[in-house]
């Protein structure tokens, strides 16, 4: 998250967040280049480490422990995170086709997501099988396993495909944790079978001799049943469990099957043109770009080395990253790139799930508990690099040592312009022709009462008020949080239309304000259309219209609404402050705690699945929620903004004359709030907040509190803060509750005006 003055003259793009990015994305933060912004589009926040995995199926390692934080990576980079997965390349408008937003353009593009297990060749493999990968996925399966190990749900008969090193150290980390699970429950740890299945005539085909026969015998010690020279071409449902047919006819009846073979790439590699292998795999040259596009380049498992194919393995990955990294920067500048040399023979360090490691290499093979803690070491030094990161701030990157950006006249011209000192007033308006472009592709939600809107070459839109309707306005406006501009809008969009469905309104129209950094054409217009396409999805869900705006050049990327909304002339069914009754119930719709987690996050003090969270919070609309809380009998609501709980609080009972008492127990609260509250990380705002705690009448009894900062935290399109009468209240939450607010919470009640100064008291 650090800004800079340099324009953004280049994007480049990694899609997936393998061993080998994750390396560019540090590489990148301990030396940033001025002029490329770098963006990670990936699936999940967290990335696991290949290494350590099978110590924690094993439960020897935690889930932080060997998961990567890309939330906090991505940060430490100055990078963008874009949550989502691909599922296409248009190679030619040099764009990324995403599942759930807009096209991302690329001016270089790296892919690191590793391979998967293609389960789609063996008949009944998608569906009843446990595929290894993607790793997230596996994850949930596998706990789940577990879960129904413990409550011995019919999980005893387990057959994992596939003896290589992956298959035999997952059979027997898995077998490890499980039998240790049935010890803890005083049941018979012999009670679980394992089978392990290979088509190769033998486990380990890769490895040497001394290596395979050591875990031929641990297999055999530990009662694994192995079956060689026996592809599984088919698995089909038996009652409860599954059936494994093998090309020799065996037929083997077992309750889980996990898929550790026949890896290849995904099906969305297919269409992008790109040349792949039989398998799916791209093909890069020396250098690890794509034969036949050199602004595309290939590392990790689902890289197909030409020169020299090299084993899906790990190793190879981690060390891509260096040269994938100057690679990368030496397309930046137009400098000719460097050839990769993989090394010949490498170490493989492989567990036996109880502490116990083997070592092997070309024809060296040795092992031992020692062993293990050599490898533990080692897998603890590789993640204290993505977790332990030294203070960059201070120490920006020099001129010589950082990339020039290779840039035609053109591009060079916009350059020293963006650079240059801008014009005010109208001269910083951003240009017609790139507003035209990157706005015209959006397409408004349509009214019959818009007249004139956003597509009209009009200066002004023109906006009917239909007859028996009043006019509800309200303005939002504040700089970007997150570096994701489709994401930002989303929220931005969704902040402003709060005050409209706080008070029961329809959402008619809305204006946009934008600032955006100068810049390249090319980026503006991409950066626009992005921040716009998001902003109109959530304008568009309330059947609101974009009906115009003004969009001018500014140090920071910023965006606003005007929003009209449309009440009974007569005020029915309005939702207002001053509606707050004694013996009402007080509802929360949604958690707090923006306001830490976004200090923490630019103090790498959060994790990223709290800031997903966060975000993800921030993304649903309050729409659905306040018609919900109408049609319960709410007559005073107020959408969490700026001033905090307590703030908004203390706004509806000083006009409804009444006091509250707040069940501070009860607050619904973000992942990580807690945590970096009590970290001592605030929100700017938050000290002009704590000045209302005057209005707490036993504030001294809380105030040691975890949760008391909390109550003072800015949000940032917060849930909606209403009252429901008292009968009502349980059914109103329960709806709430089916319509995706799932962390509403009754919070407090409404009790008649004291005469006590202080309108709120604090419950535990």
């Amino acid at each position: 998250m650090r800004s800079t003055e340099q324009p953004i003259l280049r994007d480049i793009v990694l899609i997936g967040g393998g061993h080998s990015h994750v390396g560019v994305l540090r590489m990148f933060g301990m030396k940033p280049w001025p002029g490329v912004r770098l963006t990670l589009i990936c699936t999940d926040v967290h990335t696991p480490y290949s290494g350590m995995l099978p110590g924690y199926i094993a439960g020897h390692y935690s889930y932080d422990e060997v998961h990567i934080d890309l939330g906090r990576l991505c940060a430490f980079a100055g990078a963008r995170l874009v949550i989502d997965e691909v599922v296409g390349l248009d190679r030619q408008r040099k764009k990324i086709m995403c599942k759930s937003r807009p096209p991302i353009a690329y001016d270089a593009l790296s892919i690191n997501i590793g391979s998967t297990p293609q389960t789609l060749t063996v008949p009944g493999a998608a569906e009843w099988a446990v595929p290894v990968k993607p790793i997230a996925q596996f994850n949930q399966k596998w706990l789940a396993l577990l879960d129904r190990v413990k409550s011995h749900e019919g999980a005893d008969t387990i057959a994992v495909v596939g003896g290589g090193a992956g298959g035999v150290e997952l059979t027997l980390a898995m077998q490890h944790r499980l039998r240790a699970e049935l010890r803890t429950l005083g049941r018979n740890p012999d009670d679980l079978t394992f089978n392990l299945l290979t088509a190769s005539p033998c486990i380990l085909p890769t490895h040497n001799p001394t290596v395979r026969a050591k875990f031929e015998a641990v297999l055999q010690e530990r009662g694994v049943h192995v079956h060689c020279n026996a592809e599984v071409t088919e698995l089909r449902p038996h009652g409860s469990r599954k059936t494994l047919v093998t090309d020799t006819g065996q037929e083997l009846a077992v309750d889980e099957v996990m898929w550790v073979t026949q890896a290849g790439g995904p099906a969305w590699l297919k269409s992008t043109g790109l040349e792949l292998t039989e398998q799916g795999f791209i093909r890069v040259g020396p250098t690890l770009q794509t034969l036949n596009d050199p602004d595309i380049f290939a590392a990790g498992d689902i890289a197909h080395f030409e020169a020299s194919p090299l084993e899906k393995a790990g190793v190879f990955a981690v060390r891509m990253g260096k040269p994938l990294v100057n690679n990368l920067q030496n397309w930046v500048e137009g400098a000719r790139l460097d050839d990769y040399q993989p090394q010949r023979t490498w170490l493989a360090l492989i567990s036996t799930g109880d502490q116990f490691a083997v070592a092997s290499k070309g024809a060296i093979g040795f092992w031992g508990a020692w062993v293990w803690r050599w490898k533990d070491w080692i897998d603890r030094r590789f993640m204290a690099k993505f977790n332990d990161f030294p203070d960059m701030s201070a120490t920006p990157p020099t001129a010589a040592s950082s990339p020039q950006v290779a840039l035609s006249q053109e591009e060079s011209l916009q350059a020293i312009s963006a650079i240059a000192m801008r014009c005010g007033g109208c001269g910083a308006k951003v240009g017609s022709t790139v507003l035209s472009r990157a706005l015209g592709a959006l397409r408004p939600v349509e009214r019959a009462d818009v007249l004139v809107g956003l597509h009209a070459p009009d200066d002004a839109a023109i906006v009917k008020v239909p007859p028996g309707k009043a006019m509800v306005h309200t303005v939002d406006f504040f700089r970007a949080f997150v570096d994701d501009p489709y994401v930002f809008g989303r929220i931005a969009a969704n902040h402003a239309l709060g005050d409209i469905f706080a008070m029961g309104g329809e959402a008619q129209s809305a204006t946009a304000v934008v600032t955006v950094p100068p810049g390249l054409e090319a980026k503006v217009e991409e950066l626009l259309f992005q921040m716009m396409s998001g902003a109109v999805d959530v304008l568009n869900d309330a059947g609101c219209a974009l009906v115009g705006g003004h969009t001018g050049e500014g140090k920071e990327l910023a965006l606003g609404f005007a929003i009209n909304g449309l009440v009974d002339e007569n005020l029915q069914g309005v939702m207002i402050k001053g509606g707050m009754k004694p013996g009402d119930a007080i509802v929360l719709t949604k958690p707090i705690g923006t306001g830490t987690l976004f200090a923490a996050l630019p103090q790498l003090k959060t994790k990223g699945r709290w800031i997903a969270s966060a975000l993800q919070s921030m993304m649903v609309s309050n729409r659905l929620g306040a018609e919900c809380l109408r049609k319960h009998g709410s007559k005073a609501c107020t959408d969490l903004t700026g001033f905090g709980l307590l703030g908004h609080l203390v706004e509806m009972t000083k006009p409804s004359e009444v006091d509250a008492e707040l069940f501070l127990d009860q607050l619904p609260l973000l992942d990580g709030a807690l945590e970096t509250v009590k970290a001592g990380i605030v929100s700017s705002l938050q000290p002009a907040n704590v000045r209302l705690r005057r209005a707490i009448r036993n504030q001294a009894a809380f105030v040691d509190d975890p949760r008391y900062p909390l109550l003072f935290d800015p949000q940032t399109a917060g849930g909606l803060l209403a009252t429901v009468p008292a009968d009502q209240v349980d059914a109103c939450v329960t709806e709430l509750k089916a319509l995706g607010y799932v962390n509403t919470r009754i919070i407090g009640r409404v009790m008649a005006q004291s005469d006590a100064l202080e309108p709120v008291v604090l419950k535990g």
